[in-house]
């Protein structure tokens, strides 16, 4: 009885602040010139530095502490650090504003808001990016692009030659929860991914989740990508942008109300389809070829405790090809934000959040006219609170509630069309919900815990038929449902824990589980997403996707923190892996899940890292060893076999030397094993025609891909006013033809003979960028 009566005696203590002697002081941490609140900005009593602390998603930020007169100390990377005098004799609410550095900022990409928050943090294989800190990388076509800087790290890497698509420990690429202010971005590339939906104008935090997920994201097995739109200048109305080969952007923000709102409006537009129209060609000149995009914000202040938020995005690619082939593609996104400080410790974040993914194609062959659609959509509640019990204490909680329809494709044949039918696959219904809690904990000096728990519901809903195959593919059984009815639930429990022990002052060891689940998944025949994929979600027949990932590490600073290594292993154990029978039709096919088999994955690897964060000098190394494999019954007599993704090498160097306050140079080196593929071990002869002979899936490699890109920024003359650089940028600077595909033909000189011919994408892609701010 008397163990239970201390237990409730020390969380009644927990709750309640550690009694009345303990005070709490709150507040907003913001960038003075801007008004732009920041993210991770370290804020503690200098009498008391256990009391640290970071300003979460929206810049809020709560200390507990004994009464008595402080001194707080808030920094933030780039920014002079302030020191304010206070006298906590009660709760008080005190936000502070940062200035400006009056030296340059020398952090490359990577960037901690406190220099040993590697060390410190229990978190682990988490990347934080700072747009602010990759203008300078060189990128194919001289766009600034999160996505591709992102593959530079460990345990990240390119789904495809200067596409933005990547994978993240050997999953999918569908198996990445991309996030653009809480609503989910389905298919985040332009021009088949050669340019992602992020214009980094728009953008203020890039946070990726590899390794140790919170347990306030779910719905995806391998990663979570958290992204998050600038809220807009309060201060003063600022225009910038950017003129390009193929691509410019324009900028534009101000104050609603001078420090109390602000909006921004950003957008781009490619135009290389106005050089099509420059051709004799008339196939040619009557082709489109052009994406555009716009991202748009805006905030304001309620109050003292109330602040709400609208962002949006909108963006449409269009590719045709004359008048015989057409695709519209895009995403629509919208989030409504309230934020609420219901007392100095509790903070709450309402969300009413919409996103929608769809495509559009249209194939013209001679009196034949075919149009394709497909959608997916979502309607999205979220509730997050955070409670900060004092110092090193911190608890998350909420729940999510998101409605789905896909509509997994519709054909329609044009009236003169003599050899099509129309097709018109049911919309599908589903209900994703979750509870999450969490809890951040310091048990002492050296010991962090992170530990959670999310909940998930996945409930299938009618109308619609739901049928059940044999292992033939063949429909044994129908069941019918009206709308609204459940079909199936699916419910999981996700547990999340990770954990810190500070070795010494610069160094730390982690280890960390997570498990993860998926309930929607992406139908593709290809390696890389396209934009015609298709989206399902778990029914009948397909269970959700589960992972279980481990991983431990080794964290070490040098020099005053001024070089950060790390080194990680996991292993990562996946069921219910989705793959197809050969010649799977998976558009606009009513039994498209017959086309399916069901297996496992394992993916295991160590990743190495180190950086040099300040100096004229700055860039970092990233090294991934790492193993993909799959199993199913049907597919190499029920052995493991490499992945599609499955590669063995990952090597990325990054460098970046500031010769003065005009010149900059930047370069990076890529190497990494060739993807695995199915290729022909022989062939053999049908009525007179070579067919080609099979022997195991994934049984070959593509060869191995090596890339240097170089840059130069030129920094324009800089008044208060005005401010411009020209960034000129190679990709692929020594020109290596690095395979995109490999296809096997009949020699047309031999019939005897095959020929493997190669195609490659790029050799050089010269780019040249003029950026302007006033």
């Amino acid at each position: 009885m008397n163990k239970w009566f201390f237990l409730f005696a020390f969380l009644a203590a927990e709750i309640t602040g550690y009694g009345q002697s303990r005070h709490t002081i709150s507040g907003t941490v913001r960038e003075k010139k801007s008004g732009e609140t920041l993210i991770g900005a370290s804020v503690y009593l200098m009498e008391q530095p256990k009391t640290a602390t970071l300003s979460n998603a929206y810049g809020f930020y709560s200390i507990t502490a004994p009464a008595g007169n402080y001194t707080l100390v808030v920094s933030f990377s780039g920014l002079n650090t302030d020191s304010i005098k206070i006298n906590l004799a009660g709760d008080i609410s005190r936000s502070v504003d940062l200035v400006q550095n009056n030296t340059d900022l020398q952090e490359v990409v990577i960037s901690s808001t406190r220099r040993d928050e590697n060390i410190t943090k229990p978190l682990m294989g988490v990347q934080k990016l700072s747009v602010k800190e990759i203008q300078n990388l060189p990128v194919i076509f001289g766009e600034k692009d999160i996505l591709k800087t992102l593959q530079l790290l460990p345990g990240v890497q390119s789904a495809g030659d200067g596409g933005s698509g990547f994978y993240v420990r050997g999953g999918t690429t569908d198996q990445n929860l991309i996030l653009l202010d809480e609503a989910t971005v389905y298919n985040p590339s332009h021009l088949l991914g050669f340019f992602s939906t992020f214009n980094s104008d728009a953008i203020k935090d890039v946070t990726l989740y590899k390794g140790a997920i919170p347990a306030e994201y779910g719905g995806r097995l391998a990663s979570v990508l958290d992204v998050k739109m600038n809220d807009g200048n309060s201060k003063d109305y600022v225009v910038s942008g950017g003129l390009g080969l193929i691509s410019s952007r324009l900028n534009v923000e101000g104050p609603i109300e001078k420090d109390n709102g602000s909006f921004i409006v950003s957008a781009r537009r490619t135009y290389a389809d106005l050089f099509l129209k420059l051709s004799k060609d008339t196939n040619t000149n009557s082709s489109s070829l052009y994406f555009y995009d716009i991202n748009a914000k805006a905030n304001y202040k309620l109050g003292d405790r109330d602040h709400i938020y609208l962002s949006g995005y909108f963006g449409k690619d269009n590719l045709g090809l004359g008048n015989q082939f057409g695709i519209d593609y895009g995403n629509t996104t919208a989030t409504f934000r309230w934020n609420h400080i219901l007392n100095s410790r509790l903070f709450s974040n309402t969300s009413l959040i919409y996103s929608k993914y769809d495509y559009d194609i249209t194939v013209t062959s001679g009196v034949n006219d075919v149009g394709i659609n497909s959608f997916i959509r979502d309607y999205h509640f979220k509730e997050d609170m955070q409670y900060y019990i004092g110092p090193g204490n911190k608890i998350n909680f909420g729940l999510d509630l998101i409605g789905i329809t896909t509509s997994p494709g519709v054909i329609t044949a044009g009236p003169q069309s003599d050899n099509f039918n129309s097709t018109v696959v049911p919309d599908k219904h589903a209900i994703q919900s979750a509870l999450y809690f969490s809890q951040e904990l310091s048990l002492s000096d050296k010991l962090n815990v992170n530990y959670g728990l999310r909940a998930s519901l996945f409930t299938v809903l009618g109308p619609g038929a739901f049928y059940t195959y044999d292992s033939s593919g063949n429909a044994v059984d129908t069941a019918n449902y009206g709308s609204g009815q459940v079909v199936i639930n699916y419910f999981n429990l996700e547990p999340r824990f990770s954990m810190s022990y500070q070795l010494t002052d610069n160094s730390s060891v982690k280890f960390s589980y997570t498990r993860t689940t998926q309930n929607l998944h992406l139908l593709s025949n290809s390696t890389s997403a396209n934009p015609t994929d298709v989206w399902i979600p778990s029914s009948n027949n397909v269970k959700p996707e589960i992972a279980d990932q481990v991983s431990a590490g080794y964290f070490r600073n040098f020099d005053d923190n001024q070089y950060e290594f790390s080194t990680e292993v996991y292993y990562r154990n996946m069921q219910n892996q989705i793959d197809y029978k050969n010649g799977a039709q998976l558009i606009a096919n009513v039994n498209v899940e017959s086309q399916l088999i069901f297996g496992k994955g394992r993916s295991y690897g160590l990743e190495l890292f180190i950086k040099k964060k300040f100096g004229k000098l700055s860039g970092w190394i990233s090294y991934t060893l790492s193993r993909t494999e799959r199993q199913f019954t049907e597919v190499n007599n029920d052995s493991w076999y490499p992945a599609n993704q499955d590669r063995t090498n990952n090597l990325s160097v990054v460098g970046i030397y500031k010769l003065s306050k005009k010149w900059t140079f930047s370069a990076d080196f890529v190497y990494y094993t060739g993807n695995a593929v199915s290729w022909p071990s022989g062939k053999y002869e049908v009525n007179g025609q070579p067919a080609f002979y099979y022997v195991e899936r994934n049984g070959y490699r593509m060869p191995a891909y090596n890339r240097l890109d170089l840059g130069v920024t030129l920094q324009g003359k800089k008044t208060k006013k005005f401010d411009s650089n020209w960034n000129f940028s190679v990709y692929n600077a020594y020109g290596r033809e690095n395979p995109y595909s490999i296809i096997f033909q009949q020699d047309p000189g031999d019939a005897s003979k095959t020929q493997a011919v190669q195609w490659s994408l790029f050799r050089w892609v010269p780019s040249i960028t003029y950026n302007f701010k006033f």
